[in-house]
């Protein structure tokens, strides 16, 4: 019974995903060039720092070796 249910959401999903294209095209849903640009604004941006290996330990918000 389980495993009927399972296969069966997993099918829905894999036919909504094979027909929301289409249907975004029949009814004028797709997003515009302006859209997307105003979309990827919004978006979260993931910035990489450089750790320096030497001071990593000693430099933390608010710690100083001056203060010891």
């Amino acid at each position: 019974m389980r495993l009927g249910v399972g296969l069966g959401l997993l099918a829905w999903g894999a036919v909504g995903l094979q027909l929301s294209d289409r249907a975004e095209d029949k009814y004028g849903f797709k997003a515009s060039d302006e859209e997307k640009a105003r979309l990827s604004q919004l978006a979260p941006r993931i910035v990489t720092v450089d750790r320096d290996s030497s001071n990593s330990s000693s430099t933390r918000a608010g710690d100083s070796s001056k203060d010891r």
